[in-house]
């Protein structure tokens, strides 16, 4: 395989292995340096590339797996959460405050969640893989990551209602 094809074969994925990298790092830094030796290992074995018959969950499990392992790895556990998803011009600076701190609760309760739940809430409600890629990414039955999915869904609304009903009973 030459350069331009493979990448040809990497620019659609790239920013999904990225986001699935920070989501699992939560580190920027750590999700780029992840996102780079996944590619170079799939650069490695750009050979064996055209045997997967799904090459995009192909490279996401790989960047999946990479990430567990990093954890695993305990190299991880000084890291912290910077998100600024939401520049908007349209909305006034008390509306901008209150959308980061519902950001932070959220990130926080999805941090909170079982490594599994986390994956999976990832592909499906960020990434927005279907079910069966999901699958294949994961190595799951469908019906195990609908109940998985059900189950972080669940617990972070959950958490969300427990700060909004603070102090109301």
């Amino acid at each position: 395989m030459k350069h331009h094809t493979f990448l040809r074969l990497i620019d659609p994925v790239k920013d999904k292995m990225f986001r699935l990298a920070l989501r699992l790092l939560i580190s920027k830094e750590a999700a780029e340096d992840a996102t780079q030796e996944v590619i170079l290992k799939i650069w490695n074995r750009k050979d064996k590339v055209k045997d997967y018959a799904n090459i995009e969950a192909f490279m996401i499990s790989v960047t999946k797996n990479y990430c567990l392992d990093q954890l695993k790895a305990k190299s991880n556990n000084n890291l912290r959460i910077i998100h600024t998803n939401y520049d908007s011009n349209e909305l006034s600076v008390h509306s901008k405050t209150e959308l980061n701190d519902e950001m932070k609760h959220i990130e926080k309760i999805v941090e909170m969640l079982p490594e599994q739940q986390k994956v999976i809430f990832q592909l499906r409600d960020i990434e927005e893989f279907d079910y069966s890629e999901i699958a294949k990414i994961t190595k799951m039955k469908e019906p195990a990551i609908r109940v998985t999915l059900s189950r972080a869904r669940k617990k972070i609304k959950e958490e969300l209602l427990k700060v909004h009903r603070y102090g109301i009973k």
